[in-house]
């Protein structure tokens, strides 16, 4: 869950760190009181979780601020009784993310099937599919980049998709710069289906007009994804060098 409501002040005498931990936790009660649940309202979750409404409002108006939950009025079902209907809370999209989730074992077992009927082609085919569509940006922003600042652009690009990238010159003696990913969001799936990091590669070619290589994988045990790119000389073709990408761990 997130952690929310470490700015505010513990009561007189009370540790800070105590203060705070115990915000924390009984915050994250609440939220997944809800979700346990669903859209509860104020009384409901002060019954099951044995505070005071005062309490409950407090801790929701926290989680509310930090987009875990979001007020909702109650949907009534049949004849409507008198009176305002009850606010309820439910969680947000946000706030449903911050729990346990099953994607990663999902996307597994189903490239394992596609696998298992079709083959190890149909994969490296679904993992080209799925680069070239996110590749759409990248291309804009390459494209836009000045000259020297296409791999930059790139690293931006990437960022912006979560993957935390940056671009730097490659030490020497090699001529060219190197494109680092700190983070993968699908490194749990890469680790077993190889084809996801070198269709990557195959795109990263393509983007920057130059042969590229793929010199760790966070997938691999690495601590960063490192691909090299070679300084291109004015006269490089760059529709040749593209084709040339190549997966391997080390240079030559």
């Amino acid at each position: 869950m997130k952690k929310v409501g470490e700015s505010r002040e513990s009561p007189a005498g009370a540790p800070q760190e105590e203060f705070v931990a115990g915000e924390r936790s009984t915050r994250n009660r609440v939220a997944r009181s809800i979700l346990d649940h669903g859209p509860s309202t104020v009384a409901e979750l002060a019954g099951r979780l044995g505070l005071t409404q005062a309490a409950v409002r407090r801790h929701l108006d926290a989680l509310v601020a930090d987009d875990v939950v979001e007020a909702r009025k109650q949907r009534v079902y049949g004849a409507r009784t008198r009176g305002r209907p009850a606010k309820v809370f439910a969680l947000t999209d946000c706030g449903r993310d911050a729990f346990e989730q099953s994607y990663d074992k999902l996307a597994v077992d189903a490239l394992r099937w596609i696998a298992e009927r079709e083959g190890g082609q149909a994969v490296a085919a679904f993992a080209r599919a799925r680069v070239a569509a996110q590749a759409h940006a990248y291309r804009k922003a390459i494209e836009a980049a000045g000259p020297g600042k296409r791999t930059e652009a790139l690293a931006k690009a990437l960022s912006a998709d979560g993957y935390a990238a940056t671009a730097r010159s490659a030490p020497l003696p090699h001529k060219g710069e190197q494109l680092c990913q700190h983070h993968c969001p699908v490194v749990h799936v890469a680790e077993q289906f190889p084809q996801l990091c070198e269709a990557e590669t195959e795109i990263f070619a393509e983007l920057l007009g130059t042969h590229v290589q793929r010199l760790a994988t966070i997938a691999h045990g690495d601590g960063v994804c490192t691909t090299f790119i070679p300084k291109l000389s004015q006269n490089d073709d760059r529709s040749t060098n593209a084709s040339a990408s190549t997966a391997g761990r080390n240079p030559a």
